[in-house]
């Protein structure tokens, strides 16, 4: 298990609050999610000790329980982390919260526009032209033909990409198609984020306008999800923390209380074993 790194000589920051005043509102009850085998057999004795892939009688793999019994509630300015090791299953609930797949167990009832950082390449087509890649984006995301419009002019101003919003993207160098993706994915007001690491985009001078664009998008946000194992992007942003741990909500509470339960942890799991005298 990789630990996050010790955050006790970091002071954070204060956790960036929501700018807005709004009713966004999201609670999970009981999610579940298992990934089904396609025609593997195992023997008992391959399985894992955690338990989490799911058998036939007839000793057949049938699936991987991704995740189990997720339960939560978030509200109106709340800003939650989820952390845990790689396979715990942050990157599944992230994808159960921006309804990329539906959970088999259990309900999520969300009171707001939900927005998905997750992939930010979500419609775009490279032979079609930055304009109209700005409409796909914008429609694949579930905003209305108006509400591009009235941003259009905002996010071809910040890609600074001039007269290359009438080409291809496939004649875009990749970083050209960062700065427009990037610039789409943050043109919009978030009521909920669903936030997978940071992003950022294009060279050292783009960056640092990319990193002051991002500040504000997620201050914006109502409610804000980022799964990362960064502790400090976590503590800047982030208020409240839950551990997720072979699919199952191990910890969840004060952001900096749980990453020190998470740390203490992994320290102990890493630790090598004594040999004998």
């Amino acid at each position: 298990m990789t630990a996050i790194a010790d955050v006790r000589s970091h002071p954070p920051k204060k956790p960036v609050m929501s700018q807005r005043l709004g009713t966004a509102f999201l609670e999970a009850e009981g999610l579940g999610v298992t990934f089904r085998a396609r025609g593997n057999v195992l023997h008992d004795s391959d399985a894992p000790a955690d338990g989490r892939l799911v058998w036939s009688k007839s000793g057949r793999l049938r699936g991987v329980r991704a995740l189990q019994d997720v339960s939560f509630r978030l509200s109106q300015g709340d800003r939650l982390a989820i952390i845990g090791q790689n396979g715990s299953g942050k990157t599944t609930l992230l994808q159960v919260l921006a309804g990329i797949i539906a959970p088999e167990v259990g309900r999520l009832t969300a009171v707001g526009r939900i927005t998905s950082l997750i992939n930010i390449n979500l419609g775009i087509q490279v032979e079609a032209t930055g304009h109209r890649n700005i409409t796909l984006r914008g429609l694949a995301a579930g905003y209305s033909r108006r509400e591009i419009e009235a941003r259009r002019q905002e996010i071809a101003d910040f890609s600074e990409l001039g007269e290359f919003l009438d080409m291809p993207m496939d004649a875009y160098s990749a970083g050209m198609r960062m700065r427009l993706t990037f610039a789409i994915a943050t043109a919009f007001e978030p009521e909920i984020l669903i936030l997978d690491e940071w992003l950022s985009a294009g060279d050292i001078a783009f960056k640092e306008k990319a990193t002051q664009r991002m500040q504000s998008f997620v201050g914006r946000a109502g409610i804000l999800v980022l799964a990362s194992h960064s502790p400090q992007l976590i503590l800047d942003n982030c208020d409240t923390a839950m551990w997720l741990d072979e699919g199952r909500i191990r910890a969840y509470g004060e952001v900096r209380g749980i990453l020190d339960q998470y740390n203490s942890h992994s320290k102990a799991v890493q630790k090598p074993a004594a040999r004998p005298g």
